[in-house]
C-alpha cells in the first residue's frame, strides 16, 4: 500500500519493493506536485491516483530510480526507446554521438545534472583535439598498388567491406575514417602504419556539437516522461550556435551544360541525375521511388520512400524523411519522357535476365532487381564531374540547384518548400536566404525598368 506524505506545496508518495539480500526494506518514491488551480478535493483525488498508477510501475518493474546515473539510463533509453521510435539510421548515428556525452557526465545521477555541466560538456566538445574520429591518408599511390596486387576497387571493397566511395576518395588521396582504413589494411594483409598516416585531430563542428545537445535533451526529456526526473536541464541550456554555410550550387548555364553531359551516359545514371536535377529529390528519395509512385497520365510522381544502408543491416527501405516529405508532385513533361524511355530500357533488360531478376518494382536496381547502394551512385557521380571537368559538387548540391534556380525565377517560396517536402516555408527561408536576398534585389532593379521604360515611353 502507498504511503502519501504532503511537503510544502507538492506529495511525496514511497512503494515498497520488498527486500534485499540482507532483509532491509527497499522503497522507491516520487514526487507529485499539483496543477495550480485545483481544488482540494481534485488534488486529493489525483494524489490517489499517482499513487496506484506508481504502484503498479513498481511493481512490473518500470520504475527506475531518479538515482540512476546517466550512462545506465541512456543504456536503457537505446533499449527502450531509440530502438523501438526512432528509424535505424537515427539510432546508428546517435549511438556514434554518444560516447562523448558518456565521457563529460555519464557519471552524474540524473537528479543531479544541472545546466552548469551541460554548457561545460558543450565548452569541451568544443575543443581543438576533442575529435575521436581521426581521419587516414594514404601514403602510398593507390591505384599503382590494385595494379600491383591486380585487384580493381570493386575486389577490394568487396574484400574490406567497405563501400567503393571510400575505395575513390583513398584514391584521390582524401581522407577516410579510421575504422575504413583498418579494414583496408587488414584486407591487403598491410601494417596500418605502412599504407595510411593519421591526420590531426581538430575541433568539433558546432553543428555537430549541436547534434550532441539535441540527443542529450532527447535521453533527458525522456526521463522526464518517466516521471525519474521533474525537468530537462538542457531546456535551460541554449543549444551551441552553428554557423550557417550557404549550399553549394551550379548556376542556370552550368546546368545546362551538366544535363548535356549526361546524354553521353548509361542510361540508368543518366535517368536518376537529371531527376535529381529538374525535381530537387534527395539521393534516398530518388533510390526508392517505384514504378508505382509514377503517375504517366497526370505527370505526378509521388514521394513514398527511402533508400537507406547501415553498417551490418545493408540496404533496406525505409520511410521518408519527415512526414512532410511524404508528397506527390507535378512534374514537367520532360521528366515523363525520361522515364518513359528508361521503363522501356529496362523492360528489354528484364527479358534478358529472365528468373535472375527479382520483380522488386523499384525503378533503379542493379542487375538483379535489388535497390541500388547509395554510395554507388555518390561514387559514379564523383567520377562523371571529376571526367567532366566540373564545378567541385556532390548530388544533394543538385536538390539546392534546383531550389535556388526555381527561387530565382519567381517561383513562390511555399511552392518550393512543398515541392522539396520541407517542414515549412521558414525551413526554406533558413537554407536559401542568400538566393531569396538575391532573387529580391532582382525584383527591386526590375520593377525599377518597368516603369522607367513606361516613363520613357509616355515622354
Amino acid at each position: 500500500m502507498p504511503t502519501i506524505t504532503k511537503r510544502g506545496d507538492t506529495y511525496r508518495i514511497r512503494v515498497s519493493e520488498g527486500y534485499d539480500a540482507s532483509g532491509k526494506q527497499i522503497t522507491r518514491s516520487m514526487t507529485y506536485k499539483p496543477a495550480p488551480g485545483m481544488t482540494q478535493r481534485q488534488i486529493d483525488k489525483a494524489v490517489q491516483t499517482q499513487a496506484i498508477l506508481f504502484e503498479e510501475k513498481v511493481k512490473s518493474g518500470h520504475f527506475i530510480n531518479s538515482n540512476i546515473k546517466l550512462a545506465d539510463f541512456a543504456e536503457q533509453w537505446f533499449e527502450e526507446y531509440a530502438e523501438k521510435q526512432l528509424k535505424p539510421k537515427t539510432v546508428a548515428q546517435y549511438k556514434a554521438l554518444y560516447p562523448r556525452i558518456n565521457d563529460g557526465i555519464g557519471h552524474l545521477r540524473l537528479d543531479r545534472i544541472q545546466p552548469h555541466h551541460i554548457i561545460a560538456l558543450y565548452d569541451e566538445l568544443a575543443k581543438e583535439g576533442i575529435r575521436a574520429d581521426t581521419k587516414y591518408k594514404s601514403k602510398l599511390d593507390f591505384k599503382e598498388l590494385l595494379k600491383s596486387r591486380q585487384l580493381t576497387k570493386v575486389k577490394l571493397a568487396e574484400l574490406a567491406g567497405v563501400s567503393v566511395c571510400t575505395l575513390d576518395s583513398v584514391t584521390k588521396g582524401n581522407n577516410i575514417s579510421h575504422n575504413s582504413a583498418v579494414k583496408i589494411a587488414e584486407a591487403l594483409k598491410m601494417p596500418l602504419s605502412k599504407l595510411f598516416e593519421p591526420i590531426s585531430k581538430g575541433a568539433l563542428s558546432g553543428r555537430t556539437v549541436k547534434h550532441h545537445h539535441i540527443l542529450l535533451s532527447s535521453i533527458l526529456h525522456t526521463a522526464v516522461q518517466w516521471q525519474i526526473i521533474t525537468a530537462n536541464p538542457c531546456e535551460r541550456v541554449k543549444p551551441p550556435k552553428v554557423q550557417h554555410k550557404e549550399p553549394t550550387t551550379l548556376d542556370d548555364e552550368q546546368s545546362i551544360d551538366l544535363l548535356a553531359l549526361l546524354d553521353k551516359e548509361d542510361i540508368k545514371y543518366r535517368t536518376i541525375i537529371k531527376l535529381l536535377v529538374l525535381l530537387g529529390l534527395r539521393r534516398a528519395e530518388v533510390l526508392g521511388l517505384k514504378w508505382c509512385d509514377i503517375d504517366f497520365e497526370n505527370n505526378l510522381l509521388t514521394i513514398d520512400r527511402t533508400i537507406q544502408y547501415l553498417s551490418g543491416k545493408g540496404t533496406f527501405e525505409s520511410d521518408t524523411k519527415t512526414s512532410s516529405s511524404q508528397r506527390t508532385m507535378k512534374v514537367p513533361q520532360s521528366v515523363i519522357t525520361i522515364l518513359s524511355e528508361y521503363k522501356t530500357h529496362q523492360a528489354m533488360e528484364i527479358l534478358k535476365l529472365g528468373d535472375y531478376r527479382k520483380n522488386t518494382g523499384f525503378i533503379f536496381t542493379k542487375a538483379d532487381g535489388t535497390p541500388i547502394h547509395p554510395d554507388t551512385l555518390t561514387a559514379w557521380f564523383s567520377k562523371f564531374v571529376e571526367r567532366n571537368n566540373l564545378p567541385k559538387v556532390t548530388l544533394h548540391s543538385l536538390r539546392h540547384t534546383n531550389a535556388t534556380l526555381l527561387i530565382a525565377n519567381g517561383t513562390p517560396l511555399t511552392t518550393v518548400s512543398k515541392r522539396l517536402g520541407h517542414a515549412s516555408p521558414a525551413t526554406t527561408a533558413k537554407i536559401y536566404a542568400h538566393a531569396i536576398r538575391t532573387a529580391d534585389e532582382i525584383a527591386a532593379q526590375e520593377i525599377e525598368n518597368i516603369l522607367t521604360a513606361k516613363k520613357k515611353k509616355q515622354a
